[in-house]
């Protein structure tokens, strides 16, 4: 079982809109999982076609999922975006910064890391240090 992590705590996954690769495409599914080491610019046509696109990652070191979200929205996907993976508490607010909407995290990340630590991190567009910088 997997948590969607949201600005207001945990939930469970309310998707049914199924997910394929950007290879398959098939027609029932309506989500999109990329790699993180998947080539956005390749995407523009999908872009329209899906509802949501949920960014692997594969390791909390491994960042390159937060540019890819920030090239999705500037590319102009409005959709839903989920991170996936090995995203820690301490990283939520730079994946809403970059983009995402929510991040999808397993029973086991829950438990090191429970609702009241990614709660802590919810207040993303005051708690960041341009807007200490500004203020």
């Amino acid at each position: 079982m997997s948590f969607i992590v949201k600005d207001t705590g945990f939930m469970s996954d309310d998707w049914q809109g199924g997910f394929a690769t950007a290879d398959e495409r098939p027609n029932e599914a309506r989500g999109l999982d990329l790699p993180s080491d998947a080539d956005v610019t390749e995407l523009g046509p999908l872009l329209d076609q899906v509802e949501m696109i949920r960014v692997d990652f594969p390791s909390f070191a491994d960042g390159r999922g937060f540019t890819i979200a920030r090239r999705l929205r500037l590319m102009g996907f409005t959709g839903r975006l989920r991170a996936k993976g090995h995203v820690i508490a301490d990283q939520y607010a730079m994946a809403r910064r970059s983009g995402f909407d929510e991040v999808e995290i397993d029973d086991a990340l829950a438990a090191r890391q429970p609702e009241d630590q990614w709660l802590a991190r919810a207040n993303w567009k005051q708690h960041d240090y341009q807007a200490r910088l500004r203020g």
